[in-house]
């Protein structure tokens, strides 16, 4: 019996099917729950597979020859984004120095607070680098961790961690703060929570959804070069 379960945890489909299964359960029960972020499908499809992966003992590595198909249509997914946006041209386009500098301020406010954070409460100096990019996408962050001398695999997580936390309390603001506009409520979640910010906010709209994915792009390129002058100032 262990003989055929080792078997068939080594074929890549089944993780596929795996991943793809429990994120529509998760989508399915996220509407059936009035769509709160709280059950968030990313958020919940996550934390049932790593839960899965615990009870079968079954690494990473494995797993991603799997969910690798699925990590190769990240890249087509993104660029999507700039459909909507090309309709929203004009918006941009009045908008582009605003976009900048929000965009700009965000990325250095999460680095330096998050830094920050970190040695008022004594971390290690490679748990300080790993944390700094936690609220740029997960690419962008293993890459910038590994260039300042981080932990990809805890930057990572902690893009993870900050995306969802960003899902959660977005709601929130927007209610306290009046904002209704969808541009700055997809751009919001893109500058706070990246990827996952920017799925969240196409429950808003298309709008929000484009101008999510902006943020992220725009935030990550920022973050990439203004992190390690913040790094070397500060740790």
């Amino acid at each position: 019996m262990s003989d055929f379960v080792a078997e068939l945890k080594a074929i890549p489909v089944l993780w596929l099917v795996v991943t793809l299964a429990v994120y529509l359960v998760a989508s399915w029960l996220n509407v059936k729950a009035g769509k709160t972020p709280f059950l968030h499908p990313v958020l919940v499809s996550l934390s049932v597979i790593i839960a899965i992966l615990l009870m079968l003992d079954t690494d990473y590595e494995t797993y991603m020859e799997g969910g690798r198909y699925i990590h190769m249509l990240l890249g087509p997914a993104v660029v999507a984004l700039a459909i909507p946006l090309y309709k929203n041209l004009d918006t941009v386009r009045r908008l582009f120095v605003p976009l900048v500098l929000g965009a700009g301020f965000g990325a250095v406010v999460a680095a330096v607070t998050a830094v920050g954070v970190g040695i008022w409460f004594g971390l290690d100096h490679q748990i300080l680098l790993s944390l700094a990019p936690k609220s740029v996408t997960s690419p962008i962050a293993i890459a910038i961790a590994e260039r300042i001398g981080g932990f990809p695999s805890l930057a990572a997580g902690l893009v993870l961690i900050t995306g969802a936390i960003g899902c959660l309390v977005a709601p929130l603001v927007y209610r306290v703060l009046g904002i209704t506009d969808q541009s700055v409520k997809g751009f919001v979640l893109g500058v706070g929570a990246h990827a996952m910010g920017t799925a969240y906010a196409f429950e808003y709209g298309v709008v929000a959804g484009a101008f999510g994915g902006l943020a992220m792009g725009m935030t990550g390129t920022i973050t990439a070069f203004i992190l390690p002058v913040i790094t070397a100032l500060m740790i």
